[in-house]
């Protein structure tokens, strides 16, 4: 009987949606007088539609236009509080715990913009026409009435209180939902898990967030992954983001910025495609005024496990951080450094990195990792290991390593550089390591600009590789996961401070311009060091002066490649078998090994790398036989 109760009660209801108590007497939606009540469920100026179960609620439903086929069980409250901007508009205080570099978050933030936000704050015109756009926004979104969508699940909840619920989500089991949207679609559903508790946030599409997670103003992007005990506040974390156990305060967390250990805390930092070892820490304030210091630690740079920092300090792109740092060193010219605690002091190793499988590893999970299904994506990713903004600060690296150099005398055995000391056989290695890199990204280019053609002169490959704009020139910037020129930004910002740029949906149309000419712009910009670099002008450049920067190319892509091969066979080495064959002799050591982990030869990583040397090798023979037909 109950069920059949309940079916003629909730199912079959056709839109204008009137949800009847009885049926010869319909309520009007939003009706000011009185609550409909259906047995174990009251509803209050609802719209319900067609094939949904509503059952259980032990407060009410009040002020919300419900989808069809909605399955809404053993809940709490649900309720619109009048004018309620579901989350949009909530100032997020980044970076500064005390203020000062607020971003407001809408529906639509993308990483780009709010990195403009956060940090150009030197321009108070900007701050102000990007502030007034997202409150706009938000304004547009105020309503006396909230929606859950269609096909959406919500059950065992408690309150759940001025929360816009988009279709396909499923509520499962959460605390307490204040003030938000989860912007859930069908080919992305979200996921609010047991023990929620979330108050001013907003997710987005294609996420998930459970296992007794805390968000307090909170923006949560696009795929994102947060769960087990996860705490966070005043935070933003972008694309494809994982926190788990740790915690997190006042952080920018760009695309891919992952933390996983209970002893992690992420705080007033700007992150992104970074991995947090371990007890990773960082302070942000010296006990005098306060917390109001930040940090960068610059894309791909990672943290070993026990890692501390004591913010300001900033971290060169892809660069690995062992031991503890108080010394707020900035490595932004010299990434793909190992920065290391000795005897109380920090020493930096500059462009190690460059050769170790670890890095190679994650420049090629990352694209794999990437679990967006939303077609509109509102972050702009750039995989590139190697671009104009990391291989200029290599520019800049073998400068300031060589200027160490002369200033100090070439047979000193350390040099000190910003509170970090670099001893003298590693800074000859890094300019090595730079070289090598430039050679190969500019090798790259190159060959990627000739194509497929055939050159029989010298006039038409220089006119194949001749710019096709004259966007590109000068510096670059990591806008928290684009890449893109200066130039480029500067002419977006001061657009937005004319009033020519004047929504948040045009800032983003803007970015996404930019990175869809990436590698226009990328060429440009190679072209441009091929002068500097090789001491050849690419617009008189014969293809015997190509082919020989091709040749250079292949060298330097074995020799890297060939590092990576020798540090991947230490993890095949007696001393990474420690554990292994725990009770006989070393020939069952190395045998249990094997059956684990597999031998090196066979690796897949492995085979990987020779079979890459093998590819590049003969690319670039093509090209330059290619270079040389008659």
């Amino acid at each position: 009987m109950r069920s059949r109760r309940l079916e003629q009660s909730f199912l079959h209801r056709r839109r204008p949606r009137l949800a009847r108590a009885h049926p010869q007497r319909p309520f009007q939606r939003r009706s000011p007088v009185r609550p409909i009540q259906r047995g174990d469920a009251t509803l209050h100026n609802v719209t319900v539609g067609d094939d949904c179960c509503i059952e259980n609620i032990r407060g009410y439903i009040a002020g919300y236009e419900i989808g069809g086929r909605t399955l809404i069980e053993n809940v709490d409250v649900i309720v619109t509080e009048p004018g309620s901007s579901f989350g949009n508009g909530v100032e997020v205080s980044v970076l500064n715990e005390t203020g000062g570099r607020e971003v407001v978050i809408t529906d639509i933030l993308g990483a780009q913009t709010a990195y403009m936000m956060a940090m150009y704050r030197h321009r108070p015109v900007l701050t102000e026409k990007l502030r007034e756009m997202a409150l706009g926004y938000a304004e547009s979104r105020r309503s006396d009435t909230g929606h859950i969508g269609d096909g959406v699940t919500i059950r065992n909840t408690g309150a759940i209180t001025s929360v816009q619920i988009g279709d396909a989500c499923t509520i499962n089991g959460a605390g307490r939902l204040h003030n938000g949207s989860i912007n859930s679609k069908p080919e992305a559903p979200v996921l609010v898990g047991y023990g929620v508790v979330a108050e001013d946030f907003i997710l987005s599409s294609g996420s998930r967030v459970e296992d007794n997670t805390t968000l307090t103003r909170c923006f949560v992007g696009q795929a994102c992954r947060l769960g087990h005990g996860y705490s966070a506040s005043d935070s933003l974390f972008f694309s494809n983001c994982q926190g788990e156990n740790g915690e997190a305060c006042a952080i920018f967390a760009g695309p891919f910025t992952v933390t996983h250990h209970k002893s992690t805390l992420l705080i007033a930092g700007m992150f992104s495609f970074m991995n947090a070892g371990s007890g990773s820490n960082q302070s942000n304030h010296m006990y005098k005024l306060g917390p109001i210091h930040q940090g960068i630690l610059e894309r791909g740079a990672k943290t070993a496990s026990d890692s501390y920092i004591l913010w300001p300090s900033r971290v060169g792109a892809f660069s690995l951080v062992m031991g503890r740092h108080v010394t707020h060193s900035d490595t932004t010219s010299l990434p793909f450094s190992y920065i290391i605690e000795q005897n109380n002091a920090t020493y930096l190793v500059p462009g190690v990195n460059l050769r170790s499988v670890g890095t190679i590893r994650d420049a090629q999970k990352w694209p794999r990792r990437d679990k967006r299904t939303d077609p509109d994506r509102l972050d702009l990713i750039n995989y590139n290991l190697l671009s104009p903004y990391t291989i200029q600060k290599m520019f800049k690296g073998i400068k300031l390593l060589k200027n160490l150099q002369y200033a100090s005398g070439i047979l000193s055995e350390e040099y000190a550089y910003h509170s970090t000391k670099i001893r003298n056989r590693s800074l000859v290695k890094g300019i090595g390591y730079y070289e090598m890199a430039i050679t190969k990204f500019l090798g790259n280019s190159l060959i990627s600009r000739l194509g497929e053609k055939t050159y029989t002169s010298d006039a038409q490959m220089q006119a194949a590789l001749a710019p096709d704009t004259a966007v590109g020139k000068g510096d670059w910037a990591d806008i928290s996961g684009l890449i893109a020129p200066k130039s480029e930004i500067a002419a977006l910002m001061n657009a937005i401070e004319k009033g020519e740029v004047a929504t948040a949906e045009a800032v983003n149309a803007a970015f996404r311009e930019m990175h869809a000419h990436y590698y226009s712009y990328e060429w440009t910009w190679a072209y441009e060091r091929f002068a500097e670099f090789f001491g050849i002008d690419p617009a008189r450049m014969t293809r015997s002066e190509a082919v020989d920067i091709i040749r250079r190319w292949q060298t330097a892509v074995t020799d890297l490649d060939r590092m990576l091969y020798e540090d991947a066979r230490k993890e095949f080495s007696l001393a990474s078998m420690t554990g292994f064959g725990a009770d006989g002799s070393r020939e069952i050591k190395e045998k249990d090994f094997e059956n684990v982990r597999g031998d090196f030869e066979s690796n897949a990583f492995v085979k990987a790398v020779l079979t890459h040397i093998e590819v590049k090798n003969a690319l670039g023979e093509d090209a330059i036989a290619r270079l040389q037909a008659e």
